[in-house]
């Protein structure tokens, strides 16, 4: 049975089938077989954060499937009627793992921002575009931000840039994130492209480590803290030195060439240091690493290198799960609770890894999250973008949060952290309850500093 809609909204008016013919039409191409296995029976609305919060049809994805389904067939504009509700979309995944025929929504997803992306022309799109063109892609360019960053927060400018309220002025959804940036570690600790860091006691595997583009700027020692859990564990670990972007960003924009091209770098560079693993420690970033065989299927050169490296990409807690158990040295006070990363959760696959982890703290005591598989509204930078509506999911996100009395807040992705300390802060409950990464947590148990 269909599950009830929330409010009636009328669909969009049919256009004449000669619109846009099937056979130049690239929908219909990409998505249009996809479309027609969604059956529309409704098991996806309770799934879907945008569903629940804005309460029509076309923020579900059995009708943004319909959506699409009907501009493949040149019945509906893109611009006009498709590309709202698709940029209105989180790209969770939730819905995928709710649908008990398999529809394919991320590649439904995947293939409308690719063709509404090659149809946009405004100012915003270009100046997005160009950013993640000529700055994510570039390693030195990142850690610069990063450097940048880190001067800004120790140097005095960062006190005087809060007081005078500069970036409320520019940007209020940029002034909110950045009062949650963690401390940035020193550029001196950050770890070099091309290192080799042997195990510590003997050795059970060699494996690479993904820094990412973000989390290698802005949260480094999260990241000299993943690598010494592997080396605790017996790991000896490579990073990669002309590894790249993932390609994640360039993915959630519709920019599939760029996303290709970064993945082809990506699969060069990590075959070879001849690894058993491919680390990361970002859900986002996995997820795409993951489907790497997925963007690159139909290039003969790249699919099997690809699925090799899909294989082989694990996130941390799946390797400390699977080498350890860690040398704990602290116990933990406090209530812990866990937000899942939806990339984590629904298309790598990986849910219990980083609970059995926290419960394995001494001293810790862990507390489901109600409601902790369904997303907290970060989705890339979708909370840049559509600050409001973001808010309203996290704002019910974190009452679920306060009926866990937890002080800590663990996640596994840089998106998710970043909006969970924006929960707190919303809360206001900053002096009682951190938003922490999960390797954080791990180490700090650890008695690494």
């Amino acid at each position: 049975m269909n599950a009830p809609l929330k409010k009636t909204e009328p669909c969009p008016s049919p256009q004449p089938p000669s619109l846009v013919p099937k056979k130049g039409n690239r929908l219909y191409e990409l998505a249009y077989e996809a479309t027609n296995q969604c059956i529309q029976c409704g098991y996806c609305l309770p799934a879907c954060p945008t569903y629940e919060s804005m309460g029509k049809e076309s923020a579900s994805p059995r009708g943004r499937i319909n959506l699409v389904k009907m501009a493949a067939e040149g019945k509906i504009d893109i611009s006009k009627h498709l590309a709202e509700p698709i940029d209105l979309c989180l790209g969770c995944r939730a819905c995928e793992t709710a649908c008990p025929v398999s529809v394919p929504y991320g590649h439904i997803l995947e293939s409308a921002k690719q063709v509404i992306a090659e149809e946009q022309t405004n100012q915003n799109d270009k100046l997005k575009k160009l950013i993640l063109k000529q700055v994510f892609p570039y390693p030195k360019r990142m850690r610069l931000i990063g450097n940048l960053t880190w001067f800004y927060q120790k140097s005095g400018l960062r006190t005087m840039v809060k007081k005078t309220k500069l970036l409320h002025k520019i940007s209020e959804p940029m002034a909110t994130f950045e009062s949650v940036l963690p401390e940035i570690e020193s550029p001196a600790k950050r770890i070099k492209l091309g290192t080799i860091i042997p195990a510590k006691g003997k050795t059970k595997a060699r494996v690479a480590f993904f820094t990412g583009c973000i989390s290698d700027a802005l949260l480094n020692r999260t990241n000299r803290l993943t690598i010494e859990l592997l080396t605790l564990v017996g790991c000896e670990v490579i990073i990669p030195k002309s590894q790249n972007c993932c390609g994640a960003l360039h993915a959630h924009q519709g920019m599939m060439e760029h996303a290709k091209e970064l993945a082809k770098q990506n699969i060069a560079a990590f075959e070879e240091t001849e690894s058993a693993y491919y680390i990361n420690n970002a859900g986002g970033c996995g997820a795409l690493l993951k489907e790497y065989d997925h963007l690159l299927e139909k290039e003969e050169e790249w699919a099997e290198r690809a699925k090799k490296f899909s294989f082989a990409s694990k996130d941390i807690s799946e390797v400390l799960v699977e080498f350890g158990p860690l040398p704990f040295k602290k116990e933990w006070d406090g209530v812990i609770t866990y937000q899942d990363s939806c990339h984590l959760r629904n298309v790598q696959g990986v849910h219990r890894e980083p609970r059995k982890l926290l419960q394995s703290i001494p001293g810790a005591c862990f507390v489901e999250l109600p409601g902790s598989d369904s997303c907290c509204a970060s989705g890339g930078i979708y909370n840049l973008l559509h600050f409001e509506e973001s808010m309203k999911i996290l704002d019910q996100k974190m009452e679920n949060v306060e009926k866990t009395n937890a002080a800590t807040v663990v996640t596994t992705n840089p998106g998710c952290l970043l909006q969970m300390r924006v929960g707190i802060e919303r809360q206001g409950c900053s002096g009682q309850v951190q938003g922490v990464h999960l390797v954080d947590v791990l180490a700090d148990a650890c008695g690494i500093s």
